[in-house]
């Protein structure tokens, strides 16, 4: 791989992939967008500073990368499930929209977006990836508690997003993948409130889970493309 777009750089799953393609594929250059200010200092990481909801700055930025060539992978890590201002609906009652318009917007939007501006730029004539952190709990077959209604809905549509990035994809390239991709419990900020029942063994570190995100990627095929995959590889069903 030569050139790979990392959007969401300041997050954790961001940083530790960007030091596993650094061990991987130590000639490769890494565009980092984040909407805060980042500092990497390894010489293959270009840090481009965006904001993500405001598409100007998006096509800039592409423009700015389009001229170190075509991209070979898209790795769309941002998404919230919390802020300091609130905490996953539990019920009906805890429905509002100020809170469910922001879920929307880094869940889904901002990877559209994203997707928008920067699919554009892939490889045409070699196999590319097009990835983006969804969850489980974006399954509609699979769920079985409710609540969590703006996570578990945001998440959803951002499935058929990847669906329809991916239909969009194929027509360019054969050989392309777009997927969404479930991390799962991985230790970080977005966790943290829920890690008191969660079994050791299961508890990822930002580490391993970069390292298995990577791998599941680099096993699936064109056929696959579209689809929603856990960290392990396993199909998550919509």
């Amino acid at each position: 791989m030569n050139n790979i777009l990392i959007s969401g750089s300041s997050g954790s799953i961001a940083s530790a992939l960007i030091d596993q393609i650094t061990h991987d594929h130590p000639n490769a250059r890494i565009f980092a967008l984040s909407q805060k200010q980042v500092s990497q200092t390894r010489e293959n990481v270009i840090n481009i500073h965006v904001d993500y909801l405001d598409e100007d700055t998006l096509q800039n930025s592409s423009q700015t990368i389009s001229e170190h060539g075509s991209l070979d992978m898209i790795l769309c890590t941002n998404g919230i499930l919390h802020t300091d201002a609130f905490m996953p609906e539990k019920a009906l009652r805890d429905l509002n929209a100020s809170q469910m318009i922001e879920t929307y917007q880094a869940n889904t939007i901002v990877p559209s977006l994203i997707a928008k501006h920067f699919v554009p730029l892939l490889s045409r004539d070699q196999a590319t990836h097009f990835a983006a952190l969804s969850a489980r709990v974006g399954s509609i077959s699979d769920n079985r508690l409710g609540g969590w209604h703006s996570y578990r809905a945001s998440k959803a549509a951002l499935n058929m997003m990847v669906k329809n990035i991916a239909i969009e994809m194929k027509r360019k390239n054969p050989l392309s993948i777009a997927a969404g991709i479930h991390p799962g419990t991985v230790d970080s900020p977005l966790s943290l409130p829920f890690q008191k029942n969660i079994p050791e063994k299961q508890l990822f570190s930002p580490q391993q889970t970069a390292h298995y995100i990577l791998k599941t990627l680099a096993g699936l095929t064109p056929e696959q493309s579209g689809q929603c995959f856990a960290w392990d590889g396993a199909e998550i069903k919509a």
